[in-house]
């Protein structure tokens, strides 16, 4: 599974959305569509593009895999689920970790 990350500093009730309304972009700090790149159509808020938090401090990042379970070895042994649609691995027990079916 895949972890969203959200930009800590964005207040989500201040964004300026961009004035092109087929355009799913915010105005940033210059002024201009994050998406887009289209210029603002209109008076910015005196506050846009002021930080109002300071910045959080930096966490310390987890590798998504431990190191112990992606050993080329480790890798080169696992039994895929018989299930065509699941993306799980067949675990000791004799049953997918994904999906639960046992191996046939």
């Amino acid at each position: 599974m895949t972890e969203i990350l959200f930009d800590a500093d964005e207040d989500w009730e201040k964004r300026v959305l961009c004035s092109d309304e087929a355009c799913i972009g915010t105005i940033g700090p210059d002024g201009k569509c994050r998406e887009c790149g289209k210029p603002y159509e209109g008076a910015l808020p005196e506050s846009h593009g002021q930080k109002t938090n300071p910045p959080p401090a930096p966490k310390e990042e987890q590798p998504a895999v431990p190191e112990d379970d992606a050993s080329g070895e480790d890798w080169e042994k696992r039994v895929l689920c018989g299930d065509e649609a699941c993306i799980g691995v067949i675990g000791p027990d004799g049953k997918c970790k994904e999906c639960g079916r046992p191996l046939q």
